[in-house]
């Protein structure tokens, strides 16, 4: 090794030795104890990474509710106030979201048609007031929740009403939109019927919760993602409990949700930072934003079974119908109509419906036609335009709240109408249906009688008319039933045995091209 290079990796004075020896330990005793505030920091204290960063807040609300969404936490969202020109003083709010325009007229439209419904459905009606929070907003959907409190004689109850709007569509939805069809919402009524409370120990009453879109019109999701379904105050229950809700467990829940459903699941169930809708609504060309749906909702019963083909010539099509109910009875008619697999068409008038409920949801729940027979059974040819339209207004209110129904058939008291009652019928969007088979019931109050004329009177077409507030009419019934089953009729509703109907029209029959014929007077 030459001089120059050793000098340069080992000097040769033996200071210098030294001195570079000092220095390397003391670099290392520096390390040793270099302060603790230099040291690496816990992991809870370290700079988060992008992705958490990113990670969004957890979702508000409590575990027998639905989530709950700071507006402030949406961008440029405010409200609006819905203009009532009714009787009534009405006082309600909804939310108006930049760029969700649809969303906002469609809520202007339910809330008023809510608003008309209770004020034409209650004599008694005092107030109505609503107003509203988010449950959702993310993933392109947000979810309205609607607490209304209605005050008529009898008191103030809340209600609650919750929608859900797909921003990529821009349509609106139910609730019921959230439950993949009708088969999953039975099952989900089934787990409801067993659930059911306020949580204070108080249970719904099992046997009036029915899988129809009036009673799950609330549905939303806790923070767990539990679906959590609510109902009115005296809607399950008496009034006097309060809201009545039932919470099924995600897993449970899960396999019932439609593809909307697990989207607003999957939305609700976590927190809201700065959401906002960048752009408009994509509008087809008529106008009307894209995304409608065909055919009934989910919930929304059709009383046409696609099963049955009247216009068969090997299928002969009754129509039984039963005028003025219901009545303390007809519970027991449902039950023989169920064990038959029979339907019939009901024309409610308004004041048992107000006594009888809840057999006006069990009625339409198994599939039979509810149709109008006005308030309280006025001659309406005796009546003016305004009269015909406020008795008919106020038994179309009723059945919709009840049922989430808008019925579309009517019948005259009496059978007597004239041309101003055809021509409020036709603006109400109501056919009117007579009879062809009168078994006079409401006379003779005999069973065997009331037997005997329905089927020496029954042909394929016929419409039979009876009335259930009689019990001989209930008990001639079963009879009824099972002679039209044995001689091989099948008894059908009305829209079933008709087919599609005009509004303002007359109908006595499902007999084409058959002459009008005369009928007897319905008391």
């Amino acid at each position: 090794m030459n001089k120059q290079f050793r000098s340069t990796m080992a000097p040769d004075h033996p200071l210098i030795t030294v001195l570079v020896a000092l220095l390397v330990l003391a670099g290392m005793v520096l390390l040793a104890i270099r302060p603790s505030d230099e040291a690496d920091p816990p992991a809870d204290e370290r700079p988060a990474s992008s992705a958490e960063e990113e990670a969004p807040p957890p979702a508000e609300g409590e575990p027998d509710g639905l989530t709950v969404v700071d507006a402030a936490d949406v961008v440029g969202a405010g409200e609006a106030e819905l203009a009532h020109d009714g009787g009534v003083p009405v006082s309600v709010t909804y939310p108006v979201i930049p760029n969700a325009e649809p969303l906002t007229d469609f809520l202007e439209r339910e809330l008023g048609r809510e608003a008309h419904a209770f004020e034409a459905a209650n004599p008694g009606a005092i107030s109505f007031e609503a107003e509203w929070n988010l449950t959702a907003a993310g993933d392109g959907l947000v979810g309205v929740r609607m607490t209304r409190v209605e005050t008529d004689s009898e008191g103030a109850r809340e209600g609650y009403t919750t929608y859900w709007y797909d921003t990529a569509t821009a349509e609106p939805h139910p609730s019921t939109a959230l439950i993949a069809g009708q088969e999953e919402l039975e099952e989900l009524n089934a787990l409801v019927r067993e659930t059911a409370g306020n949580g204070d120990g108080d249970s719904a009453d099992p046997g009036v919760i029915h899988p129809i879109s009036s009673l799950y019109d609330s549905m939303g999701f806790n923070p767990d993602g539990d679906l959590v379904v609510e109902f009115d105050a005296g809607q399950v229950a008496s009034a006097a409990k309060g809201r009545m809700h039932a919470v099924i467990d995600a897993e449970r829940a899960g396999a019932l949700l439609s593809e909307l459903g697990a989207r607003v699941r999957d939305a609700a169930t976590v927190g809201v930072e700065g959401f906002e809708i960048p752009a408009p609504p994509q509008v087809a060309a008529d106008g009307a934003a894209d995304g409608g749906g065909d055919g009934p909702a989910v919930g929304e019963l059709d009383p046409v079974d696609e099963g049955v083909d009247c216009s068969d010539p090997d299928t002969k099509c009754v129509a039984l119908t039963y005028d003025d109910g219901p009545g303390g009875r007809t519970p027991e008619l449902l039950d023989v109509l169920a064990e038959h697999g029979a339907r019939a068409t009901f024309f409610v008038t308004g004041y048992p419906v107000l006594e009888h409920p809840h057999t006006v949801r069990r009625a339409y729940a198994e599939g039979h036609e509810l149709a109008n027979h006005t308030l309280g059974h006025p001659d309406l040819a005796g009546l003016s335009t305004d009269g015909v339209r406020s008795d008919l207004d106020t038994v179309q209110a009723l059945v919709y709240r009840e049922t989430g129904y808008t019925m579309d058939l009517m019948r005259p008291p009496y059978g007597s109408t004239d041309e101003g009652v055809a021509s409020v019928a036709e603006d109400m969007g109501l056919a009117q249906i007579l009879w062809s088979v009168d078994t006079l019931d409401w006379k003779d109050r005999n069973a065997s009688l009331v037997r005997d004329r329905v089927l020496g009177g029954a042909s394929d077409g016929a419409i039979i008319l009876m009335h259930d507030i009689h019990g001989t009419t209930i008990d001639a019934s079963r009879a009824v039933i099972e002679g039209l089953d044995a001689r091989g009729y099948t008894m059908v509703t009305v829209s079933q045995l008709l087919g599609t109907t005009a509004p303002g029209e007359v109908y006595v029959d499902g007999v084409p091209d058959a002459p009008e014929k005369d009928a007897r007077e319905d008391a």
